[in-house]
């Protein structure tokens, strides 16, 4: 039988290539599945199951699992998918004879225990369905009564599910109590009667380089809790049943939406420290020192704070502060600017990405290992790619050439989210940067009017209007 492609740490769809001008491309159908040079390129849902189903001399490799059980949720619920496995390994092939049952659970027990190990560690996040949880225990009492071994290891293996589970949990918990005081608002009146007394970012941390690695820590933390079947919930609307579009709701992506939300909040955080100062030389030295933070964010791999402070410092309010920026040397600001020019699809940024990636590769110390993406670009290029390719062919093969591709995508992403932060935790630093409150879209520009005044009559009716509304409030 032609085997899908091995499994070695990346994933390549057509690993076969051959540039010969004689080369003739061999195509192959078995079972319902379709490969081009032995690479599985499309097939029936149903034959796709079959082939994530382990045997007795039969099971899939790592790459097939993850791609398979990442893009399936586009068409079935992973309930749904862990049933037909279920019957498939266990009813499908039942005798009359309890002796011959029994030996074949005991000799296809540990490759069944092997294929939820892979789905439990990699997709921990479909167990909070209790349907699948059911399913576990199921499967644990039935492995018991040929196998005593398996069903230790799936007694292990469901330990470790659920603590994976209860830390989840309890970083869920974790970012309501930290985004509750961010939440509180910070008022252009508030702002002005206290901006003499208010902690700026220079009291609370004044290295740009401890500031840029707090910021990795965030950044890390954040990433290593975001499930790879988000990606693929960010974008599945909905799904081929009418009451499938709930379930994705409910579990659409909160984890990568919470990340999305942070670059927000960082950005706006920039712009809010940039633009409180009453004095123009405090305004400059705010500048000049989130431009030495977005450097130190570049240095270390941190491209989601690079691409979040450059924002920041972009935005209406900040740019317009032209008597603050000429107290600037813009020089290294600019060249921060060219890395993540999004001219030619951001062609710097990707470059500077894969040098990245490349020193991860080869990495011999932990820092060295850090890779964070400009995130919202990730999720772009996830997006394009899903919009850009059908998931059926038109023969009703799912066009699994095309989710070998995600997989590769999504697993790379993976591989960096493995990385541990290296750097020593600065409590006051982290408390500030998630606790201190942020001016709205009308506050920034106000306060940028209230540092330096309107240069038009459009300018002096907008400041006036905001200061009616929001020193009203």
């Amino acid at each position: 039988m032609p085997q899908t492609t091995p499994y070695a740490g990346k994933f390549s769809p057509n690993p076969y290539t051959n540039t010969s001008t004689h080369y003739t491309p061999v195509e192959t159908v078995y079972g319902g599945l379709c490969y081009h040079d032995n690479s599985l390129v499309s097939g029936s849902l149903e034959a796709l199951i079959q082939h994530l189903v382990p045997t007795v001399d039969y099971f899939p490799d790592r790459s097939y699992i993850f791609t398979f059980l990442l893009s399936s949720r586009l068409f079935l619920h992973p309930y749904e998918v862990m049933s037909r496995v279920c019957y498939m390994c266990l009813e499908q092939h039942r005798t009359t004879d309890p002796q011959i049952d029994r030996r074949r659970i005991r000799e296809i027990a540990p490759k069944i225990v092997q294929l939820l190990t892979e789905w439990t560690e990699t997709f921990p996040y479909d167990f909070r369905d209790e349907r699948m949880m059911r399913s576990i225990k199921d499967l644990t009492h039935r492995l018991a009564l040929g196998d005593e071994l398996s069903r230790r290891a799936m007694q292990r293996m469901t330990q470790r599910l659920l603590r994976k589970l209860t830390t989840l949990g309890q970083y869920e918990e974790s970012l309501v109590t930290t985004s509750a005081p961010a939440t509180e608002k910070l008022t252009a009146q508030k702002a002005k009667q206290q901006a003499a007394r208010r902690e700026d970012v220079l009291t609370v941390c004044s290295d740009p380089f401890i500031l840029a690695q707090q910021l990795t820590h965030i950044e890390m933390e954040r990433l290593s809790y975001i499930g790879p079947e988000e990606f693929v919930y960010a974008f599945a609307l909905k799904g081929p049943k009418d009451n499938q579009k709930s379930y994705l709701n409910k579990r659409r992506a909160s984890n990568l939406e919470a990340y999305i939300e942070w670059f927000n909040r960082l950005s706006y955080l920039v712009a809010t420290e940039i633009c409180t100062p009453v004095k123009k030389k405090q305004r400059a030295r705010i500048l000049e020192f989130f431009i030495d933070v977005a450097r130190e964010c570049f240095n270390i791999g941190n491209f989601n704070s690079l691409m979040a402070i450059i924002t920041g410092m972009n935005m209406s309010p900040v740019s317009r502060l032209k008597k603050t920026w000429s107290k600037v040397n813009t020089a290294k600001f600019d060249i921060l600017e060219h890395q993540m020019d999004p001219s030619s699809n951001f062609y710097n940024y990707r470059t500077a990405l894969r040098g990245a990636t490349q020193r991860c590769l080869s990495a011999q110390t932990s820092r060295e290992k850090i890779v964070i993406p400009f995130f919202s670009l990730f999720i772009k290029d996830i997006y394009f790619l899903n919009e850009g390719c059908a998931s059926r062919l038109p023969n009703g093969h799912i066009n699994f050439e095309k989710f070998w591709e995600l997989a590769k995508q999504v697993s790379e992403f993976l591989s960096w989210r493995l990385a541990a932060c290296p750097f020593e935790r600065d409590r006051k630093t982290l408390q500030y940067l998630f606790n201190t409150p942020v001016f709205s879209d009308d506050e920034l520009q106000l306060a940028s009017y209230e540092s330096e005044g309107p240069e038009n009559n459009m300018e002096r009716d907008t400041r006036r209007s905001l200061r009616s509304s929001l020193y009203r409030a």
